[in-house]
Order: C-alpha cells, then structure tokens, then sequence
C-alpha cells in the first residue's frame, strides 16, 4: 500500500474527549537500563512504529508533555498515521514547532520497504518480535499468509521458527538478521543505538526517516541505503541548510552521514 501523497498531519487533542476507538500509545523515548553483563547501561527504546504498522486505519492518541510531543508528532507522521497529541503547554509549544518542521516536508507517493514478511498471529509474543525487528531498523512486512515475493518470510509456530523460540525473542530477532543477511538489508544505521529509520521509495527517488528517541543530538550518523543514488537533500529538524557529508556509493549501494540529527530528519534521495 502507497502512503498517501497528501501530508498526514498529526493533531494536537484540544480539550474534547479522545475517540473511544483510539489506541493509546506509549511516550516515545529511551530508558536506559543496566547491562547484567557488563556495568554499562544499554539503551531500551520505547517506540511505537511496530504497533501503528500492526494496526493500519486505527486512530492513535498520544498523552505525552514537553518535547516528547515533538517526537510524538515526528513519529506518527513517519508512520502514516491519524494520531492526536494530548499534552501540556510546553508540549504545545514543541509540538507546532515540530509541525511546523513537517509541514515544510514535500509531499511524494512512496511505498514503504520490507526486506521480509512476518505472519502475525496477533499474539503478545508476536508482538515483543516485530518490537524488536523495528528497533534493530529490519524492514518488514506483515502478512496473513506466506508471501513468494520476499526472500524470507517468518511464521511463528512453524518448524523453522518454533514456538518455544518466542521464549528469547531477542535471540530470534538476531536469527532472522542473519537469515537475511546485513548485505540484503535495503537500510542499515551507524553509530547510533537509539535512532529507529524507515525508507519508503518510488521509481524516482528514496525517502528516509530519521527518528532520535534521545533526549539529546545524535552526531556522524551513517547512513547505507541499497540502490545507486546521484544525490540527496536532507531535512534535519532544528538544524538549517543541513547537509549530507561523506557521499560514497559503493557497488549496488549508497553512503552518507548524517552531522548532526536532533528528534526528527527526512532525507530524499534521488535516482
């Protein structure tokens, strides 16, 4: 399915009761928890790509304050989604700052990558697993049934993937990575452990969405996107006439780094 070449626009709740059928969803952010291994503290992102993509033509709500309403508004729009932000006078404030950001944004007819499909029973377990697959920035799809066109598809339950799997599912999201295969990944990050990206492409041209679910810039990100690219013009919240540093395209894919990435960036590539 083709995201709309009209700009969806989050909204601000204002004052009103939320729609009954909204799905409430989580303050966009990082946790960082202690490493059990090590005295490091690893980064636990709380996102909700994975459940907008689980749940397409619902109506999301957000009840989130200060900048997290900006984030909030970055992600929704990322995703494609209808999603009110209820929120404090702070988060107004960064919340119309943000959509003032989003509403300089062309508008293009794209439809977002998968590099493998995922049959979802709708289970929690389920779930926790496309959790995962979206922090790790692997491109999916969800399926009711196997599809031929990917070259992986993965069925909770089935012989390859066991249910008693679903027990460790970090472990299986790090065997479908290798199952795929990095070099099969249509986008890979680097040098950041709390940014989630998602690319969506047409025939002319690719788009990437960056989001920083940090309270703080993320500096050199590397960007790698499969596909030979001419050039690119980068849209980094907050930061002005930003531009792509390091461009290399190396056989069948393109590189570039990000300086500077504060909450929110779109980068369009051209072919």
């Amino acid at each position: 399915m083709n995201l709309a070449a009209i700009l969806l626009l989050p909204r601000l709740l204002m004052g009103g009761a939320e729609p009954a059928n909204a799905v409430k969803l989580e303050t966009p952010r990082v946790q960082y928890r202690t490493n059990e291994a090590s005295a490091t503290r690893s980064p636990w992102i709380d996102a909700n790509g994975w459940r907008i993509i689980r749940e397409p033509g619902r109506s999301f709500v957000y009840h989130v304050t200060g900048e997290a309403a900006a984030l909030a508004a970055a992600e929704a729009f990322t995703y494609r989604t209808d999603a009110l932000i209820a929120t404090d006078a702070a988060g107004a404030d960064a919340f119309n700052h943000m959509l003032d950001f989003l509403g300089q944004i062309p508008s293009v007819d794209v439809t977002p990558v998968a590099d493998f499909g995922v049959v979802d029973d709708k289970s929690d377990a389920a779930g926790e697993l496309l959790n995962l697959l979206t922090r790790q920035n692997l491109l999916y799809k969800l399926e009711a049934a196997p599809d031929r066109s990917p070259r992986l598809n993965v069925r909770l339950g089935s012989k390859e993937y066991p249910s008693n799997e679903l027990h460790n599912p970090n472990l299986l999201a790090h065997k479908i990575r290798s199952q795929l295969g990095d070099e099969n990944r249509s986008l890979r990050i680097y040098g950041s452990e709390v940014v989630i990206a998602r690319l969506a492409t047409n025939s002319r041209l690719g788009r990437v969405y960056l989001l920083n679910y940090a309270n703080r810039p993320v500096r050199g990100l590397r960007v790698r996107v499969r596909g030979a690219y001419a050039n690119g013009e980068a849209r980094v919240f907050g930061v002005a006439d930003a531009q792509l540093e390091d461009w290399t395209r190396d056989g069948d894919a393109t590189e570039f780094t990000v300086r500077e990435l504060n909450a929110f960036a779109v980068i369009d590539l051209a072919r």
